[in-house]
C-alpha cells in the first residue's frame, strides 16, 4: 500500500469549499463531516489536515504536510520556499490599494509619506520599495476597511473581490499589486513515493480542469458547408463526421473552449450549422 500524501486544506470557509469539491470531481471520496484536524480518503492514498490558511505554507514547510492548497496571496506573503505545482482557477482575488473616494489621488507618488493599514506588510512593503515609496505600514489583522474611518491610516492594503466592501466602506480601488488565485504547493524536496501519488493527482485535477473550461457540442450541419465548420471546431484533434439519414446533411461533435464558446457558436449559425446542442464534460483527458 502506498504511503499517503498529506494534503493540507483550510478547515473552512469559501477556499475550503472549492478545494474539496475539486477533490470530489478527481473522483476521491472522504469523510464529509470535518470533526477533527484530519481525515483519510476512502479510495486514494491521501491524508486530509484540515488547518487554517495562513498555517498552511508552514505546515507544508515544515514537513507536517507535504502539499498544501492555499490563496497564492497568503504564500507570498509567507514567503516560504515551496514549489507551486498548479494554479488552480478558483478563490480567485486582488490584493490593492485602496483611499477614501475624497482623496485626490494622482498616482503611485501619492502613497507617499501616507500610513498604510494591511494584513499583507510583506507583499505591500516589497511593492512600495521597488516604487520607491516610503510610507508607514500598520499590519492589522483584520477589518482593514475601517482604517482610514478610525483615523489609523490614510489608505489600505486590502484582498479585493468584489469591491463590495471597500464602496460600503467609502473607499475607491487606486493600485492592484497582485492577481491571486488558489494554488497547490509542495516541498521541493518530496519523496519519490509521494511524488508518484502527487502525480496522479494532478492528473486528475487537470482533466477536472480541462473538462470545466470546455462544452461538447453536436450539430447537423449541409455536407457543403462541412470543411468550413471542421475548420472552426478543431476540439482535441479534428471533429467527429457522421452522416444522417436525411442525404446531404451530417452531424459533427467537437468540443469548445468556454472562452470562446458564444463567438465559435454565432460563427457556426453563419455556416448554416443547426440543432447546435450543449452538453457538459465531467472528465476530459488529453
Amino acid at each position: 500500500m502506498k504511503t499517503p500524501l498529506k494534503l493540507a486544506v483550510q478547515k473552512s470557509g469559501r477556499l475550503s469549499d472549492a478545494s474539496l469539491n475539486l477533490i470530489k470531481e478527481c473522483g476521491i471520496t472522504f469523510p464529509t463531516r470535518i470533526a477533527k484536524l484530519k481525515a483519510h480518503a476512502f479510495n486514494f492514498p491521501m491524508e486530509f489536515l484540515y488547518l487554517r490558511d495562513d498555517d498552511i505554507p508552514g505546515y507544508v514547510a515544515d514537513n507536517v504536510s507535504d502539499v498544501g492548497i492555499v490563496g497564492e496571496n497568503v504564500l507570498l506573503e509567507k514567503g516560504v520556499n515551496l514549489e507551486v505545482i498548479e494554479r488552480l482557477g478558483f478563490s480567485k482575488c486582488r490584493l490593492s490599494i485602496a483611499v477614501p473616494k475624497e482623496f485626490e489621488y494622482h498616482g503611485v507618488q501619492s502613497l507617499q509619506g501616507l500610513n498604510i493599514a494591511t494584513s499583507y506588510p510583506n507583499i505591500l512593503g516589497k511593492y512600495l520599495e521597488k516604487q520607491g515609496i516610503t510610507a508607514a505600514i500598520h499590519e492589522i489583522s483584520g477589518s482593514v476597511e475601517i482604517a482610514p474611518s478610525i483615523g489609523l491610516a490614510e489608505a489600505v492594503c486590502d484582498i479585493v473581490s468584489t469591491g463590495i466592501t471597500l464602496v460600503s466602506n467609502g473607499l475607491v480601488e487606486v493600485e492592484t499589486i497582485l492577481e491571486s488565485q488558489a494554488v497547490l504547493v509542495s516541498r521541493p524536496d518530496l519523496e519519490s513515493e509521494k511524488r508518484q501519488v502527487l502525480e496522479q493527482l494532478l492528473f486528475r485535477i487537470r482533466s477536472v480542469q480541462t473538462a470545466n473550461n470546455s462544452k461538447y457540442i453536436l450539430l447537423n450541419a449541409p455536407n457543403h458547408s462541412i470543411e468550413e465548420i471542421t475548420n472552426m471546431l478543431p476540439g482535441m484533434r479534428s471533429p467527429t463526421v457522421l452522416p444522417l439519414a436525411q442525404e446531404g446533411w451530417s452531424s459533427l461533435h467537437s468540443v469548445v473552449k468556454e472562452d470562446d464558446f458564444w463567438e465559435v457558436i454565432e460563427r457556426l449559425r453563419g455556416a448554416g450549422a443547426e440543432g447546435i446542442l450543449v452538453i457538459p464534460i465531467e472528465k476530459m483527458i488529453l
